[in-house]
Order: C-alpha cells, then sequence, then structure tokens
C-alpha cells in the first residue's frame, strides 16, 4: 500500500503541480567514466524547494544561485543501471511536485568510438545552402525569422533531410566525414543561416528538422562509413538564448559597463608582455553585438557546456567536434572541457578554429605541445585548422613566378616548421572554408589551379577538408558579403534547372571539377601511404615543388610546376627516395610513366605517381 500511495503521490504531483519549465540535460546515460551529473531545473522560484530523489540516487550537491528560478542538483550515478527515477521537490517535508529523469543505456563500446583522423577527407556543408528535403519545415512558428530563398542573407531551407538524401553522393566525392556547420537553433530575427549564434543547445533548429532527424542523419552516415563531425561553439550563445532573459547568474556572460567587443587579438594568451586589460578585452569581449560571451570561469558554465557536448556526442553517435573561435575562450577553462570530453572518450577527435597566422602560435594550441610547455600550457586539443597553410592556398598558384620565398617556395616553407608541432599529421589542411573567399573566385575557375590545390591537400600531410560546390565549380567573393560564399547548392531544390548532383544533371565544366575530385579522394581512400606515411620534399627550383609520401612498402610522387612554361625536372635529384623504381602510375589517367631521366611537367599542372 505504501509502495502505491508514492506511485499516486508521483502521478498526481506531477501532472497537477508541476512547474519546471526546462531540466538540462533532459535525459543521461549509465555507466559514464565521469559518475557525476550536474542537473539545472529552471522554474519560477523553485529554490525554495528542497529536493530529494527516488530509488536510492545519492545527491551529491545541491547549488542556488542568486536567480530564485533555478536549482543545480548534482547526483552520482557510478554503478547506477539505465533507469527511470523521480525528483521529489518538497516544502517543509511535504513533497509538492516530482519531475521524472531517465539514465539511459549507452551504445555498446561507446567510450571507445573511432573518430576521424588523416585517413579521412571531410566535406563542409552549409545546410541552410545545401539542399531542401523537406518543405514542410521550411518556416516554424517558433522561430522568428521565415523562409525566404529571394534574400541572399536569409533562410532558404536546406535541412538535415537534404544532406540525408544526397549522403550517396557526397560518398561518390570521395569524402569520408561529414564537418556540417551548427544545426542547433538560431532563433535570432535576421541572418539565422549560419546559426552560429544559438538560442538553444539542446534543440535542433526546426528549420533544420528534429533532434530525432539529427541522429537519425548519423545513423544512415555510418550505414555507408561516413562520419559526422557536430559544429560546437564554447565562446558565446545568440542574444536571443531562453537564458538572456533570466540569467541564472550575473557572471554567466561577460558583461561590461558598455557593449565591448573583443579586440581580435589572440596573441595575447600566450604574449608575456601583453597587459591584462587587453587580455581581458580579448577574452571577455564579444564576437559580436549579436552574441554574448559565455563565461567559462565560471563553473557552473563550464560544466553546463561540457555535459551539453558529451550528451550529444551519445544521443546522436557522433564521431568528433570541430569547435568554432576555440581560443577566445578563456584557456585555463576551455582546456578543462576539451579534457573532460577526451578523458570519457579517448580516441575521439576535436579540431580547433585557431585562426592564427604563425606556426608557433598555432602549434601552441595542439595537445602536448613543445610550445605550450614553455609557459606551462597543454590544450589537451587533438587537432587544430593549419590557416597558415590555408592563406597560402589562397594565393600561390596565381604567383607565376618562383623567385625566392616566392611561389611553391611559400608552401615548401609552410612544411619545413612542422617540427613545431608535437603531431603534424593531426592538422586539419583546406584551401577554403565558408568564411573565406572561394578558391574558383580566386583562381576564376582555372580549373589547372583548383588541381593544383586539391592535390596538395589531398597528399600532403594531415586531414584534408573541402567546401561544399566547390567540386562543380562553384565560385563565391567575400568582399561582395557571406552570402557570395554560401550559394545554393544547385539541384538541392525543386525546380533548380541545374542538378549538380548526377553526372546527368552537371554541365561539362561542372564534370571537369568533380569527375578530378572525385577520382583523386577515392584513390586516397586506401592510401595508408598518404595516410600516415613520410613526407620527404625538396627546395623548390624554377616555381616547382616536389615531395614524397612514403612507407615501408609504398611510396607516391607528387610534383607541382606552378609557372606558366613546361618543365622538366631530372630525377636524379630525387634518387634517394626514387631508388630502384622505373615508372610510376599518374593517379588520374592511370598512365604510366618512365621515371629513369626526366618527368616532363605541364603548365600550372601536378602530377601524382605510384612508383612502381
Amino acid at each position: 500500500m505504501k509502495k502505491l500511495f508514492l506511485l499516486f503521490l508521483i502521478f498526481t504531483s506531477s501532472t497537477m503541480f508541476a512547474q519546471i519549465e526546462r531540466i538540462e540535460p533532459p535525459f543521461w546515460y549509465a555507466g559514464m567514466k565521469n559518475p557525476e551529473l550536474q542537473i539545472m531545473f529552471y522554474g519560477k522560484n523553485i529554490t525554495k524547494y528542497n529536493v530529494s530523489t527516488t530509488n536510492s540516487i545519492p545527491i551529491t550537491k545541491v547549488e542556488r544561485t542568486s536567480n530564485q528560478n533555478y536549482i543545480f542538483v548534482t547526483i552520482n550515478t557510478k554503478n547506477i543501471p539505465p533507469k527511470e527515477f523521480h525528483f521529489l521537490f518538497k516544502e517543509k517535508d511535504k513533497v509538492v511536485f516530482t519531475e521524472k529523469y531517465n539514465l539511459k543505456q549507452r551504445r555498446e563500446n561507446s567510450a571507445e568510438r573511432k573518430s576521424f583522423d588523416a585517413s579521412d577527407m571531410m566535406y563542409l556543408i552549409m545546410p541552410d545552402r545545401f539542399s531542401n528535403g523537406n518543405s514542410n519545415n521550411n518556416s516554424d512558428a517558433s522561430t522568428t525569422e521565415k523562409y525566404n530563398r529571394e534574400l541572399p542573407e536569409g533562410r532558404h531551407g536546406g535541412d538535415i533531410q537534404g544532406i540525408i538524401n544526397h549522403l550517396d553522393y557526397i560518398k561518390e566525392l570521395g569524402a569520408t566525414t561529414l564537418w556540417i556547420t551548427p544545426l542547433c537553433e538560431d532563433n535570432e530575427a535576421v541572418y539565422s543561416y549560419h546559426t552560429y549564434a544559438q538560442t538553444d543547445v539542446y534543440k535542433i533548429d526546426p528549420r533544420y528538422g528534429t533532434n530525432e532527424d539529427y541522429a537519425r542523419l548519423a545513423s544512415e552516415m555510418h550505414k555507408k562509413n561516413l562520419k559526422l563531425v557536430m559544429d560546437y561553439v564554447t565562446n558565446h550563445w545568440g542574444m536571443q538564448h531562453w537564458m538572456m532573459k533570466d540569467l541564472p547568474t550575473q557572471d554567466w556572460i561577460h558583461q561590461f559597463e558598455n557593449f565591448t567587443q573583443t579586440n581580435h587579438r589572440r596573441t595575447v594568451i600566450h604574449d608575456i608582455n601583453a597587459s591584462k586589460s587587453d587580455t581581458k578585452i580579448c577574452m571577455d569581449g564579444w564576437f559580436a553585438p549579436s552574441m554574448p560571451d559565455l563565461n567559462q570561469t565560471n563553473p557552473l558554465v563550464l560544466n553546463y557546456l561540457t555535459q551539453n557536448a558529451i550528451w550529444w556526442i551519445e544521443f546522436a553517435n557522433l564521431d568528433g567536434f570541430r569547435v568554432d573561435t576555440y581560443n577566445y575562450a578563456d584557456p585555463t577553462a576551455i582546456t578543462k572541457w576539451t579534457k573532460a570530453i577526451t578523458d570519457e572518450y579517448p580516441n575521439f577527435n576535436i579540431v580547433g578554429e585557431i585562426s592564427m597566422r604563425d606556426q608557433a602560435q598555432l602549434s601552441y594550441w595542439q595537445k602536448d605541445s613543445p610550445i605550450g610547455k614553455i609557459q606551462n600550457f597543454n590544450s589537451h586539443l587533438p587537432s587544430v585548422m593549419d590557416f597558415n597553410l590555408s592563406d597560402e592556398l589562397l594565393q600561390v598558384f596565381n604567383v607565376d613566378e618562383g623567385k625566392w620565398g616566392l611561389g611553391m617556395d611559400k608552401i615548401y616553407d609552410n612544411f619545413t616548421n612542422d617540427f613545431l608541432f608535437p603531431n603534424p599529421n593531426n592538422l586539419l589542411i583546406f584551401a577554403e572554408n565558408h568564411d573565406t573567399h572561394r578558391i574558383n573566385h580566386i583562381y576564376q575557375n582555372d580549373l589547372r589551379k583548383y588541381k593544383m590545390a586539391m592535390a596538395l591537400i589531398a597528399t600532403a600531410r594531415g586531414i584534408p577538408q573541402t567546401y561544399y560546390g566547390s567540386e562543380i565549380g562553384m565560385a563565391g567573393n567575400k568582399d561582395k558579403g557571406d552570402a557570395d560564399i554560401r550559394q545554393d547548392f544547385p539541384g538541392g531544390w525543386e525546380g533548380d534547372t541545374n542538378n549538380a548532383f548526377t553526372k546527368e544533371g552537371r554541365s561539362q565544366v561542372q564534370n571537369d571539377y568533380f569527375d578530378f575530385t572525385s577520382k583523386l579522394f577515392n584513390w586516397r581512400k586506401n592510401k595508408s601511404v598518404v595516410h600516415f606515411g613520410k613526407m620527404t620534399h625538396y627546395i623548390p627550383e624554377n616555381n616547382t615543388y616536389v615531395y614524397f609520401r612514403h612507407n615501408a612498402t609504398e611510396i607516391v610522387m607528387v610534383a607541382f610546376n606552378n609557372s606558366n612554361e613546361t618543365k622538366t625536372l631530372k630525377t636524379e635529384r630525387f634518387a634517394e627516395n626514387i631508388g630502384n623504381f622505373k615508372t610510376g602510375k599518374d593517379i588520374i589517367t592511370d598512365q604510366l610513366i618512365d621515371i629513369t631521366q626526366e618527368v616532363r611537367l605541364e603548365p600550372k599542372s601536378v602530377l601524382i605517381l605510384e612508383l612502381k
């Protein structure tokens, strides 16, 4: 009778008196390495209640803030099997209302999940601009900005279903991993399509789909041996985030007497001569007026972000993170966030957007960096984005002369500094992304230059990343605004006259771009010598540049001619790598080429040879 009465009490109090508006995380998983779980309850004046649990779930800490609408309750889940239980909210030992909570079963071997690495090719998609797979969610009653494809900076209707519809295209291209710009709700009134000003980090934006759609995307990708990387934002949220209307604590975000934007000078973090005022503005200043800067030094904020990231890994079965504006956050706090995730998932790769253009400064942010050790700093961040190489790739193939320090010398010099990185093969390398000019604009749709750029990121050390649409010749000028570099993929919308998702629907020029890209990256998929082999390069001569990727069983020779003249390379110079090999197979044409004495290179061309 006692048990039946308790069940009756739980049911009636939950349905009649419940006043919790939000519980985050909304559920959790049993068997996590870190058994401590901090649950945020939000509801009017809930601090007046005492909290207990059913099923003997131990509460280790209850934190109240200056805002009476929040309670943070920490439970210990160690040795607790998957189960449903209730939180009891009491006043003077009387249960006023209860809230149900679930510990769910983790996937088998979840903690040991494999992530992305140098064997992958990452394909970057802006979902709003890729494909509209479900026109019923173009607009949503709960969000302010509505569908308007006529507006370049507006919502165009691309969504998760559109990505699912074209996974075979992505696989045919040779990609193995998707980096999708943020999908969580962005309820800003304008320009919300980029979704970096998130307003609910536990909810997929309804104009993209649902949380279940996102998990289904991961499932469909895994069936095709594709990996899903979430674009995570630790530095800021959107001004319309629901907490901004009722902050848990005044220091949940960084606040100033007057609006203060970051100075973007991230060098202050490791600069031993930096002033305290410059450092504070860099790390605490807002990225933009619509993006409140999160205070990760507040333990409640840091724990909230950490648990949110882990929740998405478990819920959606993710394969990695790309972290936006990684080094704008407090370095001590953000490293704790990263370590907590990689402690839980030892093989999980996280690549940070460290938009520095100096390799020592980039290296500072990679895990176990010898540069960081100088200041007793370890970011615990496995991978960083190689912006230094990207900058060179956005201009080098327009440089026709090969003088000292120009042309291919720039690429050579980039790789000479690899000694600064603890793991140069775990750098994300790219020619462009959603924040840069498109390379086809820089190179005026010269297919030869596009081929050289793609060949380099496909064969150099690191993890190659490409940007949607460039593989069919899409161009975009950032000087015209971000919308120009984020145009709709042709064929992604009903009624598009050009469907570039199919060979038949592409123009001849689009097929020329796609066929080369597909051949290159599909060849790369099975080449461990390129993924993990050693790289040996030779000082450029006359704007030509040669390097080899080699291991105990294979050798690949890569030769660039960045001049406007035909060049002939005497191969005796490369004898230490060529050895007794006499021919090389061109991986694009499959032709065998005699390499015993010389190799001929056409103007503005690249040759990738498997030595035979």
